[in-house]
């Protein structure tokens, strides 16, 4: 039986680049709650920056509250910014970093970024446990991206790959509750929107 949860897609078949500061501002009043029964989180096989082999939603995302972004490590551009943002995050969530909340990158650039260079840019930045930097197999990458929405409709602009790496996906899979901000918000904005996507709802 496949139980692995929906994965809520927000804005349906936009891509990154089509969702940006608007969708940011209405996110923290009200996280995206329609369902995609066609969309799910894939079980990719992965390998963190510790040299784990993971399945990304059986190990990493089943019953959690988590952020995902892109990033490679030979990106000059948003890359190290967006790192440096996202490590202010976690210093925030302090305590609750790696036990009710957990922060995954994954690698856009899979075939260059091997575990140790990924554990060496995770050690660059001073992530700390509760933070994996994820890498596999190309195609599985690939579609793992589309999964989770890090597209774009225009094939010319998906193709740039830096045009992935801006925004941050904010989830809490118990509830199937999904958003996005960008990866360079405001460090306690990010985490007022973690915040509001981990809380239970009641109607």
């Amino acid at each position: 039986m496949n139980t692995r949860r929906e994965l809520v897609l927000g804005m349906g078949s936009l891509g990154v680049a089509a969702l940006g500061i608007p969708v940011w501002r209405g996110a923290m009043a009200q996280p995206q709650l329609a369902m995609t029964p066609d969309k799910r989180i894939p079980n990719t096989p992965l390998i963190s920056h510790e040299g784990k082999k993971v399945r990304f939603y059986d190990d990493l995302v089943r019953g959690k509250v988590v952020t995902i972004n892109m990033m490679y490590v030979a990106c000059a551009d948003i890359c190290p910014t967006a790192t440096a943002n996202l490590r202010k995050v976690q210093q925030l969530l302090g305590a609750r970093a790696g036990r009710d909340v957990f922060m995954y990158s994954l690698s856009l650039q899979p075939e260059l970024d091997t575990p140790e260079l990924l554990k060496a840019y995770a050690e660059l930045h001073h992530a700390e446990p509760g933070w994996l930097f994820l890498t596999g197999a190309a195609d599985d990458i690939e579609e793992l991206r589309y999964s989770l929405g890090f597209s774009d409709p225009d094939p010319q602009v998906d193709r740039d790959q830096t045009t992935h790496t801006g925004m941050l996906r904010i989830g809490n899979d118990a509830f199937q509750r999904w958003t996005m901000a960008p990866a360079l918000a405001e460090p306690r904005q990010i985490l007022a929107t973690i915040n509001h996507v981990s809380r239970t709802l009641t109607f």
